[in-house]
């Protein structure tokens, strides 16, 4: 076995492969750029080699720098993550020709299966079914035009060499072909030095289904089951579990058998996941195969109980698989969240800055409920702008999927993250909402259920009065506390009163408080609710015990109350004497400021191009310009017509956030 390994990658991922190296004795190597110096995977490491500058081209997918990186340490082989070089042919062949074990799949095998084209091509020699397209390469704009209409429209553009969402556009008509392919060329360019494009059919009412298939250098391959990775926003993928709740086993075991006879087509060894797109009957085509960990890994492990980092270092030292097939199980349910750097109220755009708060929930397994959180950040670490926005990856674990779902609500209502914009209130709404509960979801599901974008959760009224009983509750201890300072004058004796009006973002509920050394009972019109806490003031999360089941509550103090948030509603709670509570109804509402005619920067980012100059006319859905955040070009239209007054910033500027691009009149 390696003695050393070398992480060629950051964050998550990086302190998700040195878990698995040490727990085997492994000594292990990380790398990091400027932007990463004092970062997770860097503390973690047995030792660090700084490799360059932030940007990735300059430092991270640089195969010279990784490679003396790995002279210098002395590691003996690279686990190289996902993304970043770990599907890059050319560093497998560097890391052979340097006598380095490269922890994946050939070279050959990289190769053919990291081009889309190519990997359709074999797919089809395979006789794996694969979605009707034009496998070869596309010129310009106006041939992509024409061979999505020879496809028929709806179409979806991809880059050969894409990846993680990066590169794709969904067309629906000749305007949006024309602008998709520019785009898609644009990101793949960036991202992977490949602007190399091609088109294939776009199946409507789809899922996203995976097979992890597992291969060593002896001719043996297994399949670790499926992932349902449906839920997806941009052609990212958000939320993903295992087993999928569509398949029957018919199914499972053909998708199964056809990844694995594609993966010793090509001779694979290695972890590596066969993605298939499957309509409402059970039919399903091949997508692409990623030579690679993926990020939803998590899931398999936890309901097989297989350790994919740990067999894929096996594998690259040339140990036999130690499983059959028939030793593979699905044991329980997983669900995985991504929680990422991201604004939900801002159509999803990134947010930077600094972790002022990152408190996940603890982690645990147990037979009963299981908590997983892989992340490669702290409290204190900022995310950057140089790379991805995960923050972490959050999983539950159940004997059923419903108990999976429900561990996930109460580990998102449990998690604290502040200092950025997150996703957190999107992931507790996706978890409460029926379709998902159902498994009734497809690739389209974020569209269809959110088409205006994400406005928050508006809580069912059980949901309003577990809140309203949480704040009478906290609300009460404070009162306590205030009663005992000291010094105060003999006949100003502070009195706790019984009866309350708690506000819930506006929604009025006069309520009794009835309190003993038991607990406290918060008295509705038409209920009771029993609660009991150890929460005090100044905790920024509250676990209250409602009848025999525990709830977790965000909490910050406001005037006369507090800012709760909870299933992923956030909500604005006071609590007042009847007296209190009929003058707040006198008082004036905050008008907040028009900016009807400003154009605001959504997100920190470039801006790439301008559209239109001073003086044009626009009309509503017109291209303005193009902002640049994380490798994602961005394209901000009109709202509705005007007349451009005054534009603020051009090409290359760097914007804030609601930093103002132009003026309309």
């Amino acid at each position: 076995m390696f003695k050393k390994l070398l992480i060629a990658n950051r964050g998550e991922i990086a302190c998700r492969v040195i878990k698995s190296a040490q727990k085997m004795g492994i000594k292990t190597v990380a790398i990091y750029s400027d932007a990463d110096r004092n970062a997770l995977h860097v503390q973690m490491a047995d030792e660090a080699v700084h490799i360059g500058p932030a940007p990735v081209n300059q430092s991270y997918i640089v195969i010279d720098k990784v490679m003396d990186a790995i002279r210098q340490s002395g590691a003996e082989a690279v686990h190289p993550g996902y993304g970043f070089l770990s599907e890059n042919r050319k560093f497998a062949e560097a890391l052979e020709a340097e006598g380095v074990a490269f922890v994946g799949p050939p070279a050959s095998a990289i190769e053919a299966m990291g081009d889309k084209i190519t990997s359709k091509k074999l797919a089809l020699e395979a006789g794996v079914s694969t979605v009707p397209g034009y496998m070869g390469l596309i010129g310009d704009a106006e041939e992509a035009v024409k061979i999505a209409g020879e496809i028929g429209y709806p179409v979806m553009i991809k880059a050969s060499a894409g990846g993680g969402g990066k590169g794709m556009r969904i067309a629906w008509n000749d305007a949006e072909a024309r602008q998709g392919f520019q785009s898609s060329k644009n990101e793949a360019a960036a991202s992977f030095g490949d602007d190399r494009i091609f088109i294939e059919k776009f199946i409507t009412q789809p899922r996203h289904i995976e097979i992890q298939v597992l291969a060593d250098k002896h001719g043996n391959c297994i399949y670790l089951n499926e992932r349902e990775c449906s839920i997806q926003r941009r052609n990212q993928k958000v939320i993903e579990e295992a087993p999928s709740p569509f398949l029957d086993p018919e199914t499972r075991a053909a998708m199964g058998n056809q990844a694995c006879a594609l993966a010793k087509a090509v001779n694979y060894s290695s972890a590596g996941t066969v993605e298939f797109i499957v309509d409402g009957d059970r039919n399903f085509y091949f997508l692409e195969m990623n030579t690679r960990l993926q990020v939803e890994h998590p899931v398999t492990e936890l309901t097989t109980d297989v350790d994919l980092v740990e067999q894929m270092i096996r594998v690259a030292a040339g140990e036999e698989l130690g499983i059959e097939q028939e030793d593979v199980g699905i044991k329980g349910w997983a669900i995985e969240s991504r929680l990422y750097a991201e604004d939900p109220y801002r159509g999803f755009l990134p947010s930077i800055g600094r972790l002022t708060r990152y408190r996940p929930p603890a982690e645990a397994a147990t037979h009963e409920k299981g908590v997983r959180n892989d992340t490669g950040v702290y409290e204190g670490g900022e995310i950057s702008m140089f790379y991805d926005p995960m923050i972490a990856k959050l999983c539950t674990w159940g004997p059923t999927r419903a108990k999976a779902i429900d561990h996930m609500r109460d580990a998102l209502d449990a998690f604290e993250v502040e200092g950025i914009g997150h996703n957190i209130p999107f992931l507790s709404a996706v978890m409460d909402h029926q379709r998902f509960i159902d498994g009734n979801i497809t690739t389209a599901f974020i569209d269809e259920e959110y088409p205006e974008g994400f406005n928050g959760v508006e809580l069912s009224e059980a949901g309003k009065k577990r809140v309203a009983a949480c704040a009478a509750g906290m609300f009460r201890v404070a009162e306590i506390r205030r009663t005992r300072i000291s010094g105060t004058m003999d006949n100003h004796k502070r009195k706790i009163g019984t009866e309350w009006i708690v506000s819930v973002d506006g929604e009025e509920f006069p309520i009794k408080v009835e309190a003993n050394k038991h607990g406290t009972t918060v008295v509705f019109e038409d209920r009771r609710i029993g609660m009991k806490s150890k929460w005090t003031p100044g905790d920024s999360l509250a676990e209250v015990d409602i009848a025999g089941k525990k709830h977790h509550f965000k909490v910050d103090k406001i005037t006369s109350g507090y800012r709760i948030r909870y299933r992923g509603a956030d909500m604005k709670v006071n609590v007042f004497t009847p007296l209190q509570g009929a003058l707040a109804r006198l008082m004036p509402e905050k008008v907040a400021p028009d900016t009807s005619k400003l154009l605001l920067c959504p997100m920190p980012g470039l801006i790439v191009k301008l559209d239109v100059a001073v003086g044009d006319e626009v009309q509503e859905g017109q291209s303005l310009c193009t902002v640049e955040a994380m490798k994602m070009e961005n394209i901000l239209r009109a709202e509705k017509t005007g007349i451009v007054s005054r534009i603020n910033a051009g090409p290359g500027d760097s914007l804030a956030v609601d930093d103002v691009i132009m003026e309309f009149e």
